[in-house]
């Protein structure tokens, strides 16, 4: 709690250094009901009634004060047993007790919610609709629900569990199991949205003559594409997908569908993409570089797999996620949702810099998340001293420093961070220490973290910044701003 409360002192004191900018937050998540797997360990926990109304009231209540506008299904049966009322299978709920997708139902409609539902599983997670009885039975269920839910207050639309790759290029299959589904639903409810959430940004063709044809073949109303972040298809994704969602951009410019981002807000406890290994919340400095991709590209809003789960509210009744690191993974979500600040501080709200020892620390090139790049000062092992004069003189300081965090290389951020100051260059006076946190789920992945000292001074123009390294450190841009 004390460095939480920290955090908020330093972003209200440096308020004229904090600026939101178009960086859109998450609105919609999806809800997944049942434990299929150790994936669900956390979020889905064995020990936990995870079909309680009770407990469903209570977590879409905390999904809409976290600012949660849509609730997606992540299915609504499995193992051939139905969390709704149904007449296909039977139920995976005690007899004579509201169903978890009624409760969540009439939660979202308390809250004024919308909620996308599912057509799955007709089976398990492993639905095949090239196998006809399981794409009939998605049928059959889609007519189901829509005949119990179709005219709820909270229905919104439908969220087609047909997962498939995009890339090189989307199928011919995929393209026509998603149609015929969509089908079938403008039938049974005509103002419903369809949504679809596909994975394989990362080795999708887009140069390929058919890559953009077979999006704009697809008839549903939104595309939420996974950005794959947390599943680490690549060591450093978040380079190539800034870029990838740009090209998305370009091509739903000539389309009636929008597009919106599926952002993966979970790592892995211990091998990546693997059954027997947990979802955990990532870093959060990870997560909102995240945001901050698919926002640049203009996507139309950001969902994420999941909120609920990773994310969890301190003192809740039904506590689900990884112990401590899911209700601190919310604190930190919150305290940048009140802000929406980008992660970088742009080198235009900042204090003229007349002379540094490290010219690369103010050459204004900003590195990205992968430890190639030109921009990282590269330091070794040790204590390191860098100092910064200032154009002019200020009476307060806000000292911002990029750092790397890639555990698999080895390479940690500066355990200490001290910020001298001086008026003539001669007499300094320590300003401030900062011991960077380390998110400690970093068993995968790489992160950009900005570190802040901030103090109020009497006419400082002279910093020295010393960094204490327990291992290599990589840093780039010495920003300083009042």
């Amino acid at each position: 709690m004390k460095r939480f409360l920290i955090s908020i002192f330093c972003l209200f004191a440096c308020a004229s250094m904090v600026w939101g900018g178009n960086i859109k937050p998450v609105t919609g998540t999806f809800i997944n009901l049942a434990y299929q797997d150790v994936r669900n360990r956390y979020t889905n926990p064995a020990g936990v009634d995870m079909t309680s109304p009770e407990l469903w009231a209570e977590k879409v209540a905390e999904m809409n004060a976290m600012g949660m506008e849509y609730l997606i299904f992540m299915a609504v049966a499995n193992d051939g047993l139905a969390f709704y009322p149904s007449r296909l299978m039977p139920h995976h709920y005690p007899d004579g007790r509201k169903s978890p997708v009624e409760a969540i139902m009439d939660a979202a409609a308390e809250h004024d919610m919308k909620v996308f539902m599912s057509t799955g599983w007709a089976e398990n997670q492993d639905d095949n609709l090239r196998i006809p009885r399981i794409k009939q039975r998605q049928m059959d269920m889609m007519a189901e629900l829509a005949e119990l839910f179709g005219s709820h207050k909270a229905f919104y639309g439908w969220y087609l569990p047909v997962e498939d790759c995009l890339g090189p290029v989307l199928t011919d299959y995929a393209v026509e199991a998603v149609n015929a589904l969509t089908e079938r639903a403008r039938g049974l409810t005509p103002e419903a949205k369809i949504l679809i959430s596909p994975y394989g940004i990362f080795n999708s063709d887009f140069s390929h003559p058919n890559y953009a044809r077979q999006i704009g073949r697809l008839k549903v109303d939104i595309i939420a594409y996974q950005d794959e972040v947390g599943c680490v298809r690549e060591r450093f994704p978040l380079p190539r997908l800034r870029e990838n969602w740009r090209r998305l951009a370009a091509i739903h410019s000539t389309l009636p569908i929008e597009m919106w981002a599926n952002c993966e807000s979970f790592t892995w406890e211990r091998g990546t993409n693997d059954r027997t290994s947990a979802l955990i919340p990532a870093a959060p400095e990870r997560f909102v570089a995240q945001l901050e991709a698919a926002s640049e590209a203009g996507v139309e809003r950001i969902v994420s797999f999941m909120m609920c789960g990773i994310f969890d509210q301190e003192g809740s009744t039904y506590a689900l996620g990884q112990p401590d690191l899911s209700v601190r993974a919310a604190k930190e979500y919150a305290l940048w949702d009140m802000f929406r600040r980008p992660l970088r501080v742009s080198g235009e709200e900042c204090l003229p810099i007349a002379h540094c020892s490290e010219p690369r620390l103010v050459d204004g090139v900003l590195a990205d998340e992968d430890t190639a790049h030109e921009g990282w000062i590269r330091l070794p092992k040790g204590e390191h001293h860098f100092e910064v004069t200032l154009a002019e003189a200020t009476d307060r300081v806000a000292l911002h420093l990029g750092a790397l965090n890639y555990v698999p290389e080895g390479v940690c951020l500066p355990e200490r961070v001290a910020l001298y100051g001086s008026a003539d260059g001669v007499d300094y006076t320590l300003l401030a220490v900062e011991q960077p946190y380390a998110w400690p789920n970093n068993r995968h992945d790489a992160w950009v973290k900005e570190l802040l000292l901030f103090r109020k001074t009497d006419g400082v123009k002279h910093l020295k910044i010393v960094l204490t390294c327990p291992s290599k450190c990589y840093i780039d841009e010495v920003r300083v701003g009042e």
